[in-house]
């Protein structure tokens, strides 16, 4: 099988396609054959070797977290899912392994995908997806009637940010640029703002929580715009804090099947939009990264295994 590795932290010109044998399943573990996976933030961080304290891992490394595919074979104990199945997941970013035509998973980590979701819809959902949903709904505490701010509306995370929030009976403020003002109101933004021609933080007050995916001056801006109690909470600065009656928080995304398991019957709902910017072929997954990499994607960059 092919998988795109590095042999030393860097920049996406050190990942090279090699050709590996692929694992057998162990117990409690499946084989997957890979049909779609999709390139998060935290997958540039791994591969310029600045998560080594938090996720060690030896080199080399397969990329890749997020991924959705058919369940080859199953190991000793595994009695949820069976060959055949079309499963989606995340492995761990100490193991990767995504941006490959096959993998070994833990039973736990997948879950089965809805019949009529595609493989690179499935693929775009367990870190971004699942980073929205623990950003709102855990540290964030997002109630019905409350105001929310969502950065980077047209992000992968902001897409799903703003849907949660409005479903969850918010009234929703985004921020996009130009080109996506659109799409954020089609999510089901109330309020959009150009962030490129208009300073949210001259027009807001009495925001109830701010999601931040973008951090620096976005996110010191943030707090001015927050009701007394107000929230802050950060998908890119680890370091924030609250300030006074004002909670900060910095979320990072632990899988979570039974959320992932609720945003998947969301989309069985037809109450899940899920934005797909570009799908690449394994074979140009550096490009992939490179994509992220220069920031503006609209909604989630997909990788597409090739057999």
């Amino acid at each position: 099988m092919k998988a795109l590795r590095i042999h030393e932290f860097g920049n996406p010109s050190l990942a090279v396609l090699e050709d590996l044998a692929p694992a057998e399943p162990g117990p409690g573990q499946v084989s997957l054959r890979i049909e779609a996976a999709s390139v998060n933030p935290l997958d540039l961080k791994m591969l310029a070797g600045h998560m080594r304290q938090v996720f060690p891992v030896s080199l080399p490394y397969t990329l890749g977290t997020d991924l959705a595919g058919v369940v080859l074979q199953a190991g000793p104990g595994v009695a949820r899912f069976q060959p055949g199945d079309r499963v989606v997941g995340r492995l761990e970013p100490t193991a990767g392994g995504a941006f490959a035509q096959a993998a070994v998973v833990p039973e736990q980590a997948l879950s089965l995908m809805p019949a009529d979701m595609s493989f690179e819809q499935a693929a775009a959902l367990p870190t971004a997806a699942g980073t929205a949903w623990l950003a709102l709904f855990g540290a964030g505490k997002l109630q019905a009637g409350q105001r929310v701010l969502v950065h980077a509306a047209a992000g992968g995370v902001g897409s799903f940010a703003v849907q949660f929030a409005r479903q969850a009976g918010a009234y929703v403020v985004a921020t996009a640029s130009a080109r996506n003002l659109g799409l954020a109101g089609e999510l089901g933004a109330h309020e959009v703002i150009d962030y490129q021609r208009q300073d949210f933080a001259g027009l807001l007050r009495g925001v109830d929580l701010v999601l931040d995916t973008v951090g620096g001056d976005t996110l010191e801006r943030s707090w001015q715009v927050l009701a007394p109690r107000g929230a802050v909470v950060s998908t890119v600065d680890f370091a924030v804090k609250p300030r006074g009656s004002q909670a900060g928080a910095f979320v990072f995304f632990q899988h979570d099947a039974e959320a992932l398991s609720g945003i998947l019957e969301s989309f069985k709902a037809k109450q899940l939009q899920i934005v797909l910017d570009t799908i690449h072929p394994l074979d140009d997954a550096r490009a992939a990264l490179e994509q992220v990499a220069g920031g503006h994607a609209r909604g989630k960059v997909i990788v597409r295994a090739s057999h």
